[in-house]
């Protein structure tokens, strides 16, 4: 079974995707997701210009290999960019090969190690009031696990805060961003952290007083602390009973994380932005962790990841993918398929698409008690409708960026 086709297809209905469409020459086809949120044009043209030759007449059965292929035969390896591209070779051969077997994905990996996912949403307010309506919002939709990210008093704009869609460009539309924004340039917000520091835990305080104490709640610090300060907020949460403090400080830095660990024990979740098993290779093996954060569009696929989450079940970390709206549907798919199948899944992080998302992937996965299932379709379960996603074309889109009072351009 020859790779006869290999197709890079752009699409931006509620937001920009990049999704790789190989088909064989006895005629099944296979998706992978390749969107890197604010550079996909630059994994369009890796897939393009360098990968897409180098697919065709490849035997599509040979995962694995073609895997090793791409990553060791281009000398440069690792980064976002080529492991997005990558990821999307190897889920779309995985969508191929389980077709051919006629099975669900899952079923490939191993069968299933449980019913469902648990999955948790995105809360968000620049008031408390704000911050109450949206996890009642959350828990109405059948949420059973809730991240809370609040405002600050005397920012104007932080991350992750769904209320910020007022900005220019963005006034009154739903959009799949979050948090970038279309535009030309990124917009600059402000930042503070000994204000955050402040308030983070009078929110977590009053949200487990009004929702009570069995809620499993979560917070994203965003990469915004130094491991000092990262340690003073775990400490703070530690009466609010978190489910995990994510991204607490840059872990590229993987010994900060040794600071942190010492002084608090709330859960450390990690990895929104690593993409290589080297990343983790140290807060693994010390325990630093206790959930990976990767998603397998910018990590290599199910392959590469299968094999972090593994080598993490060794130590007792649990998964906890990455899966907000900058993973399409494609990509969203390729995790639930993983999280059923592994012993060491922990959580699934998930945004809703909006409608026309939903309309260029078909989907055949559900949502329902809080639980996400990946569907029994043979492959993914994802189908792309190209005359649909011909409808959308790229849109210039941005992460935001932080700058300190003084100027100074900060983390986020």
């Amino acid at each position: 079974m020859k790779i006869d086709k290999a197709e890079v297809i752009v699409t931006s209905p509620d937001r920009n995707f990049i999704t790789l469409k190989l088909t064989t020459d006895d005629g099944l086809t296979g998706l992978g997701d390749a969107t890197l949120n604010g550079r996909e044009l630059s994994v369009v043209a890796y897939l393009t210009e360098h990968v897409v030759p180098l697919l065709l007449g490849r035997d599509a059965h040979n995962i694995e290999d073609t895997w090793q292929f791409l990553y060791r035969s281009a000398y440069w390896r690792r980064g976002p960019v080529t492991m997005a591209a990558i990821s999307a070779v190897d889920v779309a051969l995985w969508d191929i090969k389980a077709k051919a077997a006629g099975m669900p994905l899952y079923q490939l990996l191993g069968g299933a190690s449980r019913t469902g996912l648990l999955a948790y949403g995105h809360a968000s307010g620049k008031s408390l009031t704000e911050v109450f309506d949206s996890v009642n919002s959350h828990l109405e939709q059948g949420f059973k696990a809730i991240r809370v990210q609040t405002g600050v008093p005397g920012l104007k704009s932080i991350y992750g805060i769904a209320s910020n869609k007022g900005l220019p460009g963005n006034e009154g539309v739903r959009y799949d961003h979050e948090p970038a924004q279309r535009g030309a340039l990124p917009a600059d917000e402000d930042w503070d952290t000994r204000s955050y520091l402040r308030h983070v835990p009078t929110v977590f305080e009053a949200v487990r007083n009004e929702f009570g104490p069995e809620l499993p709640l979560l917070h994203d610090g965003h990469h915004r602390m130094t491991p000092i300060q990262a340690a003073t907020l775990g400490k703070s949460l530690e009466p609010y009973d978190l489910f995990w403090l994510e991204d607490c400080t840059p872990a590229e830095n993987q010994e900060a994380l040794r600071l942190v660990r010492r002084h608090t024990t709330t859960p450390l979740a990690i990895g929104e932005i690593f993409n290589s098993i080297w990343d983790y290779q140290q807060s693994i093996r010390e325990q630093l962790i206790d959930y990976v954060r990767s998603a397998v569009t910018h990590t290599g696929g199910i392959t590469h990841l299968k094999k972090i989450l593994e080598f993490a079940g060794q130590y007792q970390i649990k998964s906890g993918m990455h899966g907000p709206t900058d993973i399409s549907p494609v990509g969203m798919a390729a995790a639930m398929h993983l999280g059923m199948a592994i012993h060491n899944f922990g959580i699934q992080e998930y945004m809703k698409h909006g409608d026309k998302t939903n309309a260029v992937f078909g989907q055949s996965y559900s949502w329902n008690n809080g639980m996400l299932h990946p569907g029994n379709k043979p492959g993914l379960g994802v189908e792309l409708n190209v005359d649909e996603a011909g409808k959308y074309p790229y849109a210039t889109a941005y992460l935001p960026y932080n700058r300190l009072a003084d100027g100074t351009v900060h983390d986020g």
